[in-house]
């Protein structure tokens, strides 16, 4: 089961599909890899209600962006709508199919592989793994635990401006005067806390202890070997075929 896997791995394997298909736009290497990364996605621990909640942005922004790219491409090929600034054309059409399956290839597997991740399991995977630096690792990790007490107190700010009869009118300047003491809160909660983690030794730099262990295994081999495998794939495909179309070609 991928979900039990080192988030390093997952992380990983989203890089190695991701990367290939960046430098590309053509609708063969991204619909062989958006077919091979279907077991991914089945192993990812998710029902179909979790699958489908969470990959919904997705589904929507690629048919949204094959949209654009259909009325508003570049045009080349036989042309069947031209009107003021829209023009489809064959190859508008061909770019926009390209960039409907370069979307879901893309965002797919690094929605759904990070949906089941922990964000403490993935600092440690990066600082102990990867060898990143443990104070920017340790800081992003503060602020991401951070987020969730956001949502808490806009819903305070919003609880007391009532209470004082402050949010009955003028919702645009309720909202912007919210937004600049949700930031002001910020700021103050980020410095105390910053300091609070120097003093507690955090942003020491050697000789570092972990409360756990972060441990690379046969799986998390085996996932990356299948994500370069996926990329290697479906470049071999779109090249063979003949539609391996890089971005920065000319």
């Amino acid at each position: 089961m991928v979900a039990g896997l080192n988030p390093v791995a997952k992380l990983g394997a989203s890089l190695l599909i991701a990367v290939p298909l960046i430098f590309t736009i053509d609708p063969v290497s991204a619909a062989v890899a958006l077919v091979f990364e279907l077991p991914l996605l089945m192993m990812a621990g998710l029902t179909p209600r979790q699958f489908w909640l969470r990959t919904l942005p997705v589904w929507a922004a690629a048919p949204l962006a094959a949209l654009t790219i259909a009325l508003y491409g570049a045009a080349a090929g036989e042309m069947y709508v031209q009107w003021f600034v829209v023009q489809i054309s064959e190859g508008s059409l061909l770019l926009a199919l390209a960039t409907l399956f370069r979307v879901l290839a893309i965002g797919l597997p690094a929605v759904v592989l990070f949906a089941t991740v922990d964000p403490t399991d993935l600092a440690d995977g990066l600082a102990q793994l990867v060898r990143l630096p443990a104070r920017f690792v340790l800081g992003a990790l503060a602020g991401m635990r951070l987020l969730g007490l956001l949502a808490d107190d806009w819903r305070s700010l919003a609880l007391a401006r009532r209470a004082r009869g402050v949010a009955d009118r003028g919702r645009a300047r309720r909202v912007l005067g919210m937004a600049f003491a949700l930031f002001v809160l910020s700021i103050r909660r980020g410095s105390a806390l910053a300091v609070a983690m120097e003093a507690r030794g955090f942003g020491a730099s050697r000789h570092r202890t972990w409360a756990r262990v972060s441990r690379f295994g046969t799986g998390d081999v085996l996932l990356l070997a299948a994500g370069a495998a996926i990329s290697g794939i479906a470049v071999t495909v779109a090249v063979l075929v003949g539609a391996w179309n890089p971005v920065l070609s000319g």
